[in-house]
């Protein structure tokens, strides 16, 4: 599996004001100790940005964001920005009470969230745009076999019986049988899922219950839904948990997967591999949801019974949430410079060197700039 550690280094620059604002803004504010030239062209207004903005929400964006940060302290040397990693809803929830200037989230915002937008814009409606495409992994510790770097094929309805409970051995006959020529141990399966309000959750249950009806017949949430296994907080809860015992299995954003064995999920007659390639299949072959409430958005309907040779079904589109009007005149021009920034070339280049996240396609990006060109600066 390839390096996944961000090439540029992180240091902890987070101040006291952004502390009151966003709890627990721990080590993702970045310095410009070794970072490279932005090769972006320097809008004189952004140069001369001041002031501290602050964004939180999904774990999953941790890494890019980490690294996008960086990058944005070559464009905006003068500001100073901090993310807390605290998870989907956690951070839809902090922007939703004005003390952030953006979210990050692994799910669309519902219409009740659009609504509740209104007493935080200056006027309109929050919308979201995506800034990475990421395949969630279905990762797993497993002596032998995660250890040999080996994958194991599963099903969507395998995988569903795993998270449900109905299947409970590593060598239970369903695994057994798609696994030809692997020595499976007569060890019990411990799952790991999240224990806080997700967006990865979401996703991941969404596929679960697009490709597996008969399987998984929850309803869809961004909280786990049921009472198998162990629950952990945030991305980085999840991967240690599953680090921490032999015979776990759980779901988590790629970019942090590091050694764990990953599953290859059966799409038609064989059997996709993770990768951000593979998951960059599956949204070419989705399409834009035209029918969301509020102005702007640009939501994915991720096709997750793609028959797309080499693609990787169960993927999250990640985005961000901001507001078309701000009212703090500073806060709108950082947004609209983030934003733009995150989404252009330079932005997808380094998430994809920081967290192997697939950059968006170009046809979804056009669409992205549209949106945020309606942010207003004046």
């Amino acid at each position: 599996m390839r390096n996944r550690i961000p090439t540029r280094s992180i240091a902890v620059v987070c101040s006291m004001a952004l502390l009151a604002s966003v709890a627990a803004c721990g080590d993702n504010t970045a310095s410009t100790t070794g970072a490279a030239p932005s090769t972006v062209a320097i809008d004189e207004s952004v140069a001369s940005l001041t002031g501290e903005y602050a964004g939180a929400g999904a774990s999953s964006q941790q890494t890019a964001v980490e690294a996008w940060i960086e990058g944005f302290r070559s464009i905006a040397p003068k500001a100073t920005v901090a993310y807390n990693p605290s998870g989907s809803g956690a951070g839809v929830s902090t922007f939703l009470t004005g003390s952030t200037a953006w979210a990050g989230s692994d799910k669309a915002l519902s219409a009740d969230e659009v609504e509740q937008s209104k007493g935080v814009c200056a006027s309109g409606t929050a919308f979201d745009v995506p800034v990475y495409v990421s395949p969630i992994a279905v990762a797993f510790n497993l002596d032998g076999i995660s250890t040999a770097g080996k994958h194991i094929n599963m099903d969507a309805a395998t995988i569903a019986g795993i998270f449900n409970g109905s299947i409970a051995k590593w060598n239970d006959e369903k695994i057994r049988e798609q696994n030809a020529g692997l020595e499976l141990p007569d060890l019990a399966i411990t799952v790991v899922h999240r224990s806080d309000k997700s967006g990865t959750t979401q996703n991941f249950v969404s596929y679960l219950k697009d490709a597996a009806p008969d399987s998984w017949t929850y309803e869809l949430s961004e909280n786990w839904p049921n009472e198998v296994g162990q629950g952990a907080k945030g991305t980085s809860g999840v991967i240690s948990t599953l680090k921490q015992a032999n015979g776990t299995i759980g779901y988590a954003d790629f970019s942090q997967v590091g050694s764990l064995g990953t599953v290859a999920v059966k799409v038609g007659d064989s059997y996709s591999p993770i990768s951000a390639e593979a998951g960059s299949k599956v949204i070419a072959d989705s399409k834009v949801n035209t029918t969301v409430d509020g102005d702007n958005r640009i939501v994915v309907d991720i096709n997750h019974n793609t028959s797309a040779n080499g693609a990787y079904p169960i993927v999250l589109v990640s985005y961000d949430i901001v507001c078309p009007a701000y009212k703090d005149a500073n806060t709108a021009k950082f947004a609209k410079a983030w934003l733009t920034y995150v989404t252009g070339d330079e932005g997808q280049q380094v998430a994809q060197t920081a967290a192997g996240v697939a950059p968006l396609p170009a046809d979804l990006a056009s669409k992205v700039k549209a949106s945020i060109d309606q942010i207003k600066v004046d």
